[in-house]
C-alpha cells in the first residue's frame, strides 16, 4: 500500500457479497443520471472491514465540514446525517441474504474495473451477477444536495473470488438443467 494512502478509501474483506449489482450498464433511477451500483453485503463479523469502513465514513466527514457546512452556520453532527453502512438485520429483516451483516449501496458514473482473484480483467456478464463473492474498492465522501446532506459511498473496483447461491429468484441455467447425457428421454 502507497505511503500515501487514501483515508476515505477502503477495500472490503472477501466474503462480501454483491447484491443488486448493476455493474455492466449503467441504469437510471427515476429519471436521473445513469448510475452503475452493487449493494456490498459484509458480514458483521468482518470487524477488520467494518472497523475500516467507520473511519473512512469519519474521514469524509471531516474532509467535507465546508460541504456538509453549506450556507449553514455550524455542520451538523455526524450522527445526525445520512451515513451509508447500514444494518441488514435492521433495514431488510425479511432477507435472509442481509442477516447478521451490514450493507452499502455503492454507485459510480464511471464504470467499475471488474477482475477475477488473480486480477485479471472479466469480460464474461454471466460471471459477476447478485449473490457473488468478492472484494469492493469503495470512497467516501461528503455530499449536501437538495437539501440532503451525508457522507456516500462511490463505487470504485470490484474483484470476483467466488461464485454464489443467485440472489433475487433467478436460477442459473447449470442448475435448471443436466447435460443432455443426463435425461432418459425414453423413460
Amino acid at each position: 500500500m502507497s505511503k500515501f494512502a487514501n483515508p476515505t478509501k477502503v477495500t472490503t474483506g472477501p466474503n462480501t457479497r454483491f447484491s443488486y449489482a448493476n455493474v455492466w450498464d449503467p441504469k437510471s433511477i427515476n429519471g436521473g443520471t445513469p448510475k452503475y451500483s452493487v449493494s456490498l453485503i459484509i458480514p458483521k463479523s468482518d470487524t477488520a472491514t467494518v472497523n475500516k469502513i467507520k473511519a473512512a465514513i469519519e474521514a469524509a466527514y471531516e474532509d467535507g465540514q465546508g460541504k456538509l457546512k453549506g450556507n449553514g452556520r455550524s455542520v451538523p453532527a455526524l450522527s445526525a446525517l445520512k451515513i451509508p453502512l447500514r444494518d441488514g438485520d435492521i433495514e431488510r429483516p425479511d432477507d435472509e441474504a442481509y442477516a447478521d451483516s451490514y450493507f452499502i449501496n455503492a454507485n459510480s458514473t464511471t464504470a467499475p474495473g471488474i477482475v477475477d482473484a488473480k486480477c485479471q480483467p472479466l469480460l464474461e456478464r454471466s460471471e459477476v451477477y447478485s449473490g457473488v463473492y468478492g472484494r469492493a474498492s469503495v470512497s467516501f465522501y461528503a455530499f449536501n444536495t437538495n437539501g440532503n446532506k451525508g457522507i456516500a459511498a462511490g463505487l470504485c473496483n470490484l474483484q470476483k473470488l467466488r461464485d454464489g447461491e443467485p440472489l433475487g429468484g433467478k436460477s442459473r441455467p447449470e442448475d435448471d438443467f443436466g447435460t443432455y447425457d443426463d435425461e432418459d428421454f425414453l423413460s
